[in-house]
């Protein structure tokens, strides 16, 4: 290593610092797959087991064949809880649509590669409000449309199942799109760009996704909502399962 030249010898600081730093692994509860007649509970037993964040899944039925949630809902979990928020905007245009939302610092909102022509703009939006942007790629979307957004993102949404519905099964293809991901991240200087992961993190899977280098996990049915389970020993088990 030639220590003469500053810019090497810092980047190869940084390098070995990211090396030893334990990327620490997140948990975002899919806010869906809660009971609603119960959710007050629900919310208070996130804050007890110091849940990172509360995803949320918007679906206009045009992007995807669905609908879920909306903007009055967002704003009542502002209110609600001061964990930060983590929405998934599963619409077309959401340049014309973030306005409808309320959202900032500390939050995560992300937008799909696929549902606009004006994604910059989209990201740029999201950062001046104080929220952190995010872009989502679905399973088949190639890893290098992210290129010319990197300095745009603080973290990728890998979806690891395609978007619309919950209770579908992992593809499989994605646990080594994840490595990939980290791979390409990192070559390009974006070592602290976080990967989410979405789509059938079960205990099992989301064990093989933390291996793969996924940072936050969005739980849903196969985990923190699993039937017959406590939030208490649901969380403990898949934070055992990521960590």
């Amino acid at each position: 290593m030639d220590f003469c030249n500053t810019d090497k010898l810092v980047k190869y600081i940084k390098t070995e610092i990211n090396k030893m730093a334990e990327r620490k692994k997140q948990i975002s509860p899919s806010i869906m797959c809660a009971d609603f007649m119960n959710l007050e509970k629900c919310i208070r037993d996130f804050e007890k087991n110091g849940i990172e964040y509360i995803h949320v899944d918007i679906m206009d039925g045009h992007f995807v064949p669905n609908f879920t949630l909306g903007t009055d809902f967002c704003k009542a979990l502002k209110k609600a809880t001061n964990i930060p928020l983590d929405i998934h905007l599963m619409v077309e245009n959401p340049e014309e649509k973030l306005g409808w939302f309320e959202f900032g610092e500390g939050d995560y909102v992300s937008v799909h590669y696929e549902s606009t022509k004006h994604l910059q703009r989209v990201l740029s939006e999201i950062r001046k409000r104080g929220a952190k942007p995010m872009v989502a790629i679905n399973p088949a979307t190639p890893i290098d449309v992210l290129r010319w957004i990197l300095p745009d993102i603080d973290a990728v949404l890998l979806m690891t199942v395609n978007p619309g519905f919950a209770g579908q099964k992992l593809v499989e293809q994605c646990l080594e799109k994840i490595t990939e991901l980290r791979s390409f991240l990192d070559s390009h200087g974006c070592e602290n760009v976080e990967i989410e992961v979405d789509g059938n993190v079960s205990f099992e899977n989301a064990r093989r996704m933390s291996d793969a280098g996924a940072d936050i996990f969005i739980a849903g049915t196969s985990s923190i909502f699993k039937a017959g389970v406590s939030m208490d020993d649901s969380v403990a088990k898949l934070r055992e399962a990521i960590k």
